[in-house]
């Protein structure tokens, strides 16, 4: 259990936003946090501290006038941290390379795979062809309809058709180096995990599997390691005091230490 930082870009700044509420009209989301500092500036703090795998997420649509400074700043986060950060947002196989050349670690892609809400097995396909699985994170964020978890894409604004079970992990886990899954109704809002989600990501073994959403203190971080039985990696970002929260970023550095002497020690 490591906790994985993040760096989300909205209209090309560094920002934290309540998930749900993103809308590629007018650019919209509501917003928790904006920083004055850029990209660059979180990369250099993650790689000072040893954090590995954190995520970069691009929130524009590539369709938007903000697209290109959302993505300046992405590069510019790569490029301080190479080998270090993960990048989503808009990665399909004719891209994907680019950004591991830029730095990379892995790409996390999800609307391109689960494409007008159907899975596209041949741009799967297509994307491990440019990168290899050993590259490829799969974002299986998730919202609630008629109580089962669902994919949802185009910046968590569509559902797919696809229910996240672990029959579904199962299958797409032999394509993937890892997952990442954002409780998506509770994203940006410091209001407690989406419990059912973590126990059923908890009690699956398989790659490693990042999740994000609610997590809104560090009582709440022990309530999620006790739920998910420590095997599921985290992120915090609108509750974490970098990003005008109250987690006090400096105690998720000694947990994640601890963490790690512990996964070497097995």
């Amino acid at each position: 259990m490591r906790f994985r930082p993040c760096i989300d870009i909205h209209n090309g700044k560094v920002k934290q936003i309540v998930g749900g509420s993103l809308q590629d009209e007018n650019d919209r989301a509501v917003t928790n946090f904006s920083s004055e500092q850029d990209a660059s500036f979180y990369a250099k703090l993650y790689q000072k501290d040893g954090l590995k795998g954190g995520h970069v997420i691009l929130l524009n649509g590539k369709g938007s006038d903000y697209y290109e400074a959302t993505r300046a700043q992405a590069i510019l986060a790569l490029r301080a941290y190479p080998g270090g950060l993960q990048i989503g947002g808009g990665i399909t196989a004719e891209n994907a390379a680019e950004y591991l050349e830029a730095g990379a670690s892995h790409v996390i892609v999800t609307s391109y795979v689960f494409q007008d809400g159907i899975f596209h097995q041949d741009n799967l396909n297509r994307l491990l062809a440019a990168v290899g699985k050993e590259h490829v994170v799969l974002d299986v964020s998730c919202r609630r309809r008629d109580g089962a978890y669902y994919i949802v894409t185009d910046r968590w604004q569509k559902f797919t058709e696809v229910r996240l079970t672990e029959k579904v992990l199962d299958g797409l886990s032999r394509q993937c180096d890892e997952f990442l899954v954002h409780g998506v109704d509770v994203e940006g809002k410091s209001s407690g995990v989406e419990e059912e989600l973590v126990k059923m990501l908890g009690a699956w073994d398989g790659v490693p599997v990042t999740y994000a959403g609610g997590i809104g203190s560090l009582e709440e971080l022990a309530h999620f390691r006790e739920i998910s039985d420590g095997k599921l990696d985290f992120t915090i970002g609108s509750a974490l005091d970098l990003f005008g929260g109250t987690i006090p970023y400096r105690n998720l550095l000694n947990f994640h230490s601890v963490s790690a002497k512990m996964v070497k020690g097995l």
